[in-house]
């Protein structure tokens, strides 16, 4: 019964990227999934924007807060389970299936690139006015969206990707209200 499950969610994945290839890939859309997909390469864009928040005082914290975030996802997705996993990228497994962005050079489970937005751009959304959040996890779900328009992501590593990511960046929240009511913030001049 098990396994059975396990295939059909094969098939369904396979579908949907197939799907995604055959009605939704067009030169225009194509250039722009591909500049989306690659703003999260290594994490630059959410790396940049976390630099940002570290100027002004009012936002240091959560640049904090998000750097300490992206270093967790990079360790526990990037560096633990896309090795401990080993999944084939879905452009070697399905026949037909082509790769925008070239052969990657790691692990398809989970999403890196999901994973590093959805820490980031869950801080954000949770720290800063909804005006910088909210286009923040737009971007978040562009380019997770972008890792399977591309086909380099089953759908399930897109999923577990933010589900990872929601937990990391709650955690790291969570850490955050620890450090704050122990007021390290205020005297240490970081706030």
């Amino acid at each position: 019964m098990r396994i059975i499950m396990i295939e059909h969610l094969m098939i369904a994945e396979q579908n949907i990227l197939l799907w995604i290839q055959n009605n939704m890939r067009n030169d225009i859309l194509n250039h722009i999934m591909i500049f989306i997909t690659s703003l999260g390469n290594g994490g630059a864009i959410w790396v940049i924007m976390a630099m940002g928040l570290l100027i002004p005082k009012k936002t240091r914290k959560t640049g904090i807060m998000v750097i300490s975030g992206l270093l967790l996802s990079l360790i526990i997705n990037n560096i633990i389970l896309k090795n401990l996993v080993a999944r084939t990228r879905p452009y070697d497994m399905i026949a037909g299936l082509t790769s925008l962005v070239g052969i990657q050079r790691d692990y398809s489970f989970p999403s890196g690139h999901t994973a590093s937005s959805f820490v980031a751009a869950i801080i954000m959304f949770r720290n800063l006015p909804k005006k910088y959040g909210i286009p923040a996890l737009t971007l978040a779900f562009l380019i997770s969206f972008s890792r399977l328009y591309v086909g380099v992501h089953y759908p399930s590593d897109v999923i577990a990707g933010a589900l990872i990511a929601t937990a990391i960046s709650l955690f790291v929240c969570w850490i955050e209200k620890i450090i704050e009511r122990k007021n390290y913030w205020n005297k240490n001049s970081i706030k």
